[in-house]
């Protein structure tokens, strides 16, 4: 009795193992035939509509089962060398993908009289927080997207934000709400954002869709936009995920909290580094991949990565430099050209990152306005 036990156990186990590599195999071909088609489908209606590579996350939750040789160590050998890494160009990927959004929606324009719309609220006149703005309207009238800007002083009151907030929120023609952070100090940014429409909210910052992104079995209404880029760029790039030692440098909300979120919906074996951590360095070279949004300039040097590794570099910081046209120049979190000789795949910045976030703003807004009109 005992015994058939045992082997019935033994038996569903290596049904469902089966059944999951089989779903990771399935869904890994799926993705390369996308791939190696897209440029010569880009007529094609069928390919248009589908924007991104991602799929959805409840489609990779897959049964916790632990198999006979979880407690084997794979002793890999690194590459010797890499002679040169590839530069994962972002510029590029993000002008494929904000054609995409495009021709979805003039589509939908042409198919039932409307198009998605962006509403923004800029608080102060942080140079920075002007630029990227001035960005993200300039991507949404490219796209065909309706946006309205609302500016307000740096001495504004909470009042004055969350009317604004109110107004959008009752907006039929607005999908998405966006409030440019960081907020000037005295204001509640917390408070602020979850007034936000959760059905509105293209950032992904509400907890609601933070907590959908934590949790198996769940699907988050939208998925922070520089984490999805992140995601994207990896699944672009061929680069695999599952099973990997992924390392996520910097831990905040906007950044690092959900991009190693997904990286575990990914089936990633995550691991967080974060000011307070001890020996990061030794940490982050044990790493197939590297995420880093610290905003420290070159924090990461060649000690700190595995030869083969993918870095992907979230940092954007301005250093000073007389000879650049305003003074400065940007560089990232990663010590790029160290990166170059011993990474597999590496973003540079400026035109890693920065591009594909703003795609995914405009795929979140896109896909709002088609859940609200059941446009498909």
């Amino acid at each position: 009795m005992v015994i058939g036990q045992q082997v019935t156990k033994i038996t569903r186990m290596m049904a469902v193992k089966t059944a999951t590599r089989r779903l990771l195999v399935g869904w890994a071909k799926e993705s390369q035939r996308y791939l190696s088609s897209a440029a010569d489908c880009k007529h094609n209606h069928r390919s248009q509509s589908q924007i991104l590579l991602s799929p959805p996350l409840v489609s990779l939750d897959l049964p916790e089962i632990w198999g006979s040789d979880s407690n084997h160590y794979d002793h890999h050998q690194p590459p010797s060398s890499i002679t040169r890494s590839k530069v994962i160009d972002g510029k590029s990927i993000a002008e494929e993908i904000r054609s995409r959004v495009a021709v979805d929606v003039k589509r939908m324009k042409e198919s039932i009289g409307k198009v998605p719309g962006l509403a923004v609220i800029l608080i102060g006149q942080r140079r920075d927080s002007l630029t990227y703005v001035r960005n993200k309207i300039k991507a949404c009238e490219e796209a065909g997207i309706k946006s309205v800007l609302t500016e307000l002083p740096d001495c504004c009151a909470e009042e004055d934000v969350m009317t604004a907030l109110f107004k959008y929120n009752e907006d039929s023609s607005i999908h998405g709400i966006l409030v440019q952070l960081p907020l000037p100090e005295h204001l509640d940014e917390e408070k602020i954002l979850n007034v936000v429409s959760l059905e509105k909210d293209v950032d992904g910052f509400h907890p609601l869709n933070m907590g959908n992104l934590s949790m198996r079995g769940r699907e988050p209404l939208f998925v922070p936009c520089t984490p999805k880029g992140c995601l994207e760029l990896l699944i672009r790039s061929g680069v695999e995920i599952v099973g990997k030692k992924a390392v996520v440098i910097g831990r905040s909300n906007i950044v690092g909290l959900p991009i190693s979120l997904l990286l575990q919906r990914h089936h990633a074996t995550v691991t967080i580094v974060h000011a307070c951590t001890k020996n990061p360095e030794r940490i982050t070279c044990e790493a197939d991949i590297v995420v880093t949004a610290a905003g420290v300039p070159n924090l990461v040097r060649s000690s700190w990565l595995k030869p083969g590794a993918v870095v992907i570099d979230v940092g954007t910081c301005p250093i000073e430099d007389p000879s650049a046209e305003y003074g400065y120049r940007l560089v990232g979190d990663v010590c790029f050209e160290e990166a170059l000789r011993i990474a597999s795949a590496v973003t540079p910045v400026p035109g890693g990152v920065g591009p594909m976030t703003i795609a995914m703003l405009l795929c979140n807004t896109l896909d709002s306005a088609k859940r609200l009109y059941g446009f498909t």
